[in-house]
C-alpha cells in the first residue's frame, strides 16, 4: 500500500513553489563519447567546464545535449557520512526516538552509483529497502566548522537513495555490510547550487510510480547545516564529500525489476532499476 499524504508542518507542495529562488545552477557530470565532462545544466544541453566544481571552473564554447550524454553520479566522494533515524516517524517505525546527537555511519565509495544505472539485488539479503534522502555536497574542506561555515562551505544539494539489507542490518546489529554493498548509494541526477531553504522541501519516493514516501524536510530533527558542522568535528570533510541527511517514515522494500525514484522539490528526479546479482 502506498502511505497517505503527510500534512507538512512547513507549507504544502504548491504553496512552496512559490517561494523564490534567486539563482539556479545545476552542476553535471557526464559522460559523452567515450568521455567524462564536468557541466552546467541550461535547458536541454550542457555547457562543458574547464576546471572542478570545487574551483574556478570556466564554462567553454563545448555543448553536449542533454539527451547524448549519459548522466553519472554529481560527485565521486571520498566519502558518503549518512544520518540514521533524522525524522522522528522513521526513527518510530523501529519503535525507537530520535537520538539526542546525530547517529553516523559511512558509505564507500564503491557503493556509489548515478542516475539510471542499476541497483544490484545482493544474493546476501533477502530484504533490500529504498530511503529517500536530501543529500548534501560540501564544496571546500571543513573541519570543526560552525554551523554557518558548512552553510557558506556547502557546493548544493542533491537526491540520494540509502539502499539498506533490512535482513542484514537486524541480522549483524551495526549497519556497515548492510549499506555498504556495491551500487547501494545512487546520487544525483545533479547538483542544485540553489534549491531554496533546504530545510524546506518536500522529498518523495515513488515505486513503480507508486509514492511510498512523502515528508518535508523542515521535519528534520537534525537541520543540514547542523548535521554538517556536526560531521566535521568527528572527521575532515573534503571537497565532494556527501551528507546523506536521512529517510522519512515509509520505507520498504525493493525487488528485481522494480523502478526506485527520488524525488525532490526544486532539485529533480533520481531515478534506478533494480536487477538481480548476476
Amino acid at each position: 500500500m502506498a502511505v497517505s499524504a503527510i500534512p507538512s508542518p512547513c507549507r504544502n507542495f504548491e504553496q512552496s513553489h512559490a517561494v523564490e529562488v534567486k539563482r539556479r545552477v545545476r552542476l553535471v557530470r557526464c559522460e559523452f563519447d567515450g568521455r567524462i565532462y564536468l557541466g552546467r545544466l541550461e535547458g536541454d544541453e550542457i555547457t562543458v567546464l574547464d576546471g572542478t566544481f570545487y574551483s574556478s571552473a570556466t564554462p567553454t564554447d563545448h555543448r553536449i545535449p542533454l539527451r547524448a550524454a549519459r548522466l553519472l553520479s554529481p560527485v565521486t566522494p571520498s566519502k558518503v557520512v549518512c544520518v540514521g533515524k533524522n525524522y522522528a516517524a522513521h526513527a518510530a517505525e523501529f519503535g525507537d526516538s530520535p537520538p539526542d546527537e546525530p547517529c553516523l555511519f559511512i558509505k564507500p565509495d564503491t557503493a556509489v552509483i548515478g542516475p539510471d544505472a542499476d541497483i544490484v539485488y545482493p544474493t546476501a539479503s533477502r530484504q533490500v529497502d529504498y530511503e529517500a534522502e536530501l543529500a548534501v555536497v560540501v564544496g571546500r574542506t571543513l573541519h570543526h566548522a560552525t554551523p554557518a561555515e558548512a552553510r557558506e562551505a556547502t557546493l548544493g544539494y542533491t537526491c540520494l537513495n540509502d539502499v539498506t539489507a533490512r535482513d542484514l542490518q537486524r541480522k549483524d546489529g551495526q549497519w556497515t555490510r548492510a549499506k555498504s554493498f556495491d551500487t547501494f548509494c545512487p546520487i544525483g541526477p545533479w547538483i542544485e547550487t540553489d534549491p531554496g531553504d533546504p530545510d524546506h522541501l518536500e522529498i518523495e519516493l515513488y515505486l513503480n510510480g507508486v509514492r511510498r514516501q512523502h515528508a518535508n524536510t523542515c521535519e528534520l530533527v537534525h537541520k543540514t547545516a547542523d548535521l554538517v558542522s556536526f560531521v566535521s568535528h568527528v572527521m575532515t570533510l573534503r571537497p565532494g564529500d556527501v551528507i546523506a541527511t536521512g529517510t522519512p517514515a515509509g520505507i520498504g522494500p525493493m525487488f528485481p525489476g522494480d523502478i526506485v525514484e527520488v524525488r525532490i522539490e526544486r532539485i529533480g528526479t533520481l531515478r534506478n532499476r533494480v536487477v538481480a546479482s548476476p
